[in-house]
């Protein structure tokens, strides 16, 4: 079992590539896109955009959710569902790197979802 924090060996960014700006696709459909990205080994995630889709959401999605990038097509797939990123926690931009107990209720609730890591 991979990391939730980590990236699979199959969705890992290419040196020097900045996921910033890509779409993110969920396995229903479109859902934003990455305003932000950190790489770092054990707390890898992206935090997205969810624009209108869900009245401006920023939701942070561990680098474990992420299936593949396509550096051509400019997008990021997760194997969530619209719903599925949708009901996730609150975004809190304050707690979102730091506070280790934001990042094991966001760990909690991706591993509850029964999504292959």
């Amino acid at each position: 079992m991979t990391n939730l924090w980590d990236y699979r060996p199959t969705a890992r960014p290419g040196v020097g590539l900045d996921l910033v700006g890509f779409d993110v696709e969920a396995t229903d459909g479109k859902i934003g896109s990455v305003d932000e990205e950190t790489t770092e080994v054990g707390s890898a995630h992206i935090v997205v955009d969810t624009g209108f889709w869900i009245f401006g959401k920023h939701v942070v999605l561990p680098a474990g959710t992420i299936q593949r990038i396509d550096p051509q097509e400019r997008k990021v797939y997760v194997v969530l569902t619209k719903d599925q990123i949708k009901d996730s926690p609150e975004y809190d931009k304050d707690k979102h790197r730091g506070d280790a107990n934001y990042r094991t209720e966001l760990g909690e609730y991706y591993r509850g979802q029964n999504i292959a890591i």
